[in-house]
């Protein structure tokens, strides 16, 4: 289970994490948020892409500050563009790359790799550039790099704001499938409706902790009341 224990952060001063503590032990966890409320701060720090000033954020017996390298095996992380995550010059090897620090037979790797194009309908592709697939197909290809090694735990920042609203709803479709927990930062209220928590973050805080319904019409009414106090002043 990943626990995070008082984090905090700050960039140049601005604190954009306040004194976290969060048990994140559900199957189906959603974070929303407005910009700059602290949510991709908050993301990278469940596997050590991002060690916070203060605090601890563990996995079971390891945590971030001393076992980030561990962590990373088990709390894989796709990002919100896909682009920064391919990196290799086809779509097989940008899947197999993720491989190597396992140090797997070459049998095992290949199974894997072609298991893994097969089930995310990308075996047509495998020696294709991997920057000239269409925007799902792009983010498909980072899930699947990620998944091939078989994490626990998948922590994905906003994986649908560049995609239109079909290949938003097919990588739903495959993120709801996964037998991994799921932690998903979104700006998409609509997909969270089948989540098991959903958590809300503003300037640095989780200020709601709940069902999906109750969260989304809480940070709703929040912004709101934000639009209103802006107007006013």
């Amino acid at each position: 289970m990943l626990r995070l224990e008082g984090v905090s952060h700050a960039y140049d001063g601005r604190t954009v994490l306040r004194d976290v503590t969060l048990d994140l032990a559900e199957h189906r966890i959603g974070v929303i948020g407005a910009n700059g409320s602290g949510k991709s701060t908050l993301a990278r720090t469940l596997n050590g892409l991002v060690v916070p000033d203060r605090g601890r954020v563990s996995l079971g017996e390891w945590d971030t500050r001393r076992h980030a390298k561990r962590i990373r095996r088990e709390v894989g992380f796709v990002f919100s563009d896909a682009s920064h995550q391919i990196i290799m010059p086809t779509v097989v090897e940008d899947v197999e790359i993720g491989l190597r620090s396992l140090r797997l037979g070459r049998e095992e790797t290949a199974r894997r790799v072609d298991d893994i194009l097969v089930r995310f309908g990308l075996d047509g592709h495998r020696d294709h550039p991997g920057h000239l697939l269409s925007g799902g197909q792009k983010q498909l290809l980072a899930l699947a790099s990620v998944l091939v090694t078989e994490p626990g735990v998948l922590v994905c920042d906003e994986p649908t704001t560049l995609l239109d609203l079909r290949n938003t709803r097919m990588v739903h479709r495959v993120l709801d499938g996964l037998e991994q927990q799921v932690v998903l930062f979104t700006h998409h209220l609509d997909l969270l409706g089948g989540f098991d928590r959903v958590l809300v973050i503003d300037e640095g805080r989780v200020v709601f902790d709940g069902a999906p319904a109750d969260a989304v019409a809480f940070y709703t009414a929040r912004m709101a009341e934000g639009e209103r106090d802006g107007a006013d002043q």
